[in-house]
């Protein structure tokens, strides 16, 4: 058994692959789209000043440079992956839904953040699949490299992004960085459709918010006539509205209708 472990060469660079596909795909898209960089960034430059001897090909990242890279991957990739998912609209709406309610704390912030993280891997997980079929199974089966499975992972999220993004909002990104007409997604550099993409998630994020919001007011409203013309003027019109809107909201099973239109929104 010792010998078989010492003779495995890096046994723990799949793990590290697999962290780096589902929590991090923009160097996928750096890669993929050749982003014009400076010869110090690029990764063949990165390995000749290294002073660690690869001893194979140049392609397979060293102990040092994959430790880097998970590093890397576990400081930034809770932003990414919040930016280029569906979580952003899920929990922009979720707390547009609390302001509208006016519950304050309730639901507190880890319960909409943990219902919207559980929603977007409901969401998600045809991409997550394509992206196990195409990328880290061939490169577990050692078919591919792993500059290839990167290239492959960031394929589906890109085409996931487009399909929600606005036409508008994606060739004003192009207009500003002066992208050239494309043939394919694959083309899309992965710094255009990520921004055109979280600005058409927050536009639509706004409207359901808007949707949601609009029925609250109206119950403050007329709660605050009524006080008035009850002469009630030193009670708070909220602290009578939110059992009203809370009855409301339970009454037309609001939080069913709520995420079945999310879900249902990025088919």
């Amino acid at each position: 058994m010792m010998k078989n472990c010492v003779s495995t060469k890096y046994p723990w660079k799949k793990t590290a692959f697999l962290g780096t596909v589902f929590t991090l795909f923009l160097p996928a898209a750096l890669l993929a789209n050749s982003i014009s960089m400076p010869s110090f960034f690029s990764f063949p430059a990165l390995f000749q000043a290294s002073p660690i001897d690869l001893g194979g090909d140049i392609e397979d990242l060293s102990v040092a440079i994959q430790a880097l890279i998970l590093v890397t991957v576990l400081s930034f990739g809770s932003a990414f992956i919040t930016m280029m998912t569906s979580f952003t609209r899920i929990v922009v709406v979720f707390f547009f839904l609390r302001m509208g309610l006016g519950t304050q704390q309730s639901p507190p912030n880890k319960v909409l953040i943990g219902l919207a993280l559980f929603l977007t891997i409901f969401i998600m997980m045809p991409t997550f699949e394509t992206v196990n079929e195409t990328a880290v199974q061939p490169y577990l089966n050692e078919e591919i490299t792993q500059m290839e499975a990167l290239s492959e992972a960031s394929l589906p999220l890109k085409e996931f992004m487009v399909r929600q993004t606005r036409e508008k909002d994606l060739l004003f990104f192009m207009d500003m960085a002066e992208v050239e007409t494309v043939s394919g997604v694959e083309e899309v550099p992965f710094y255009v459709v990520v921004p055109s993409f979280v600005m058409s998630e927050l536009r639509i994020a706004f409207q359901i918010g808007f949707m949601i919001y609009l029925p609250f007011v109206v119950v403050d409203i007329v709660v605050s006539a009524v006080l008035l013309s009850m002469g009630i003027m030193f009670l708070p019109p909220v602290l009578v509205s939110l059992p009203f809107k809370i009855l409301i909201f339970v009454l037309t099973d609001g939080w069913y209708m709520l995420v079945q239109s999310l879900v249902e929104s990025f088919n």
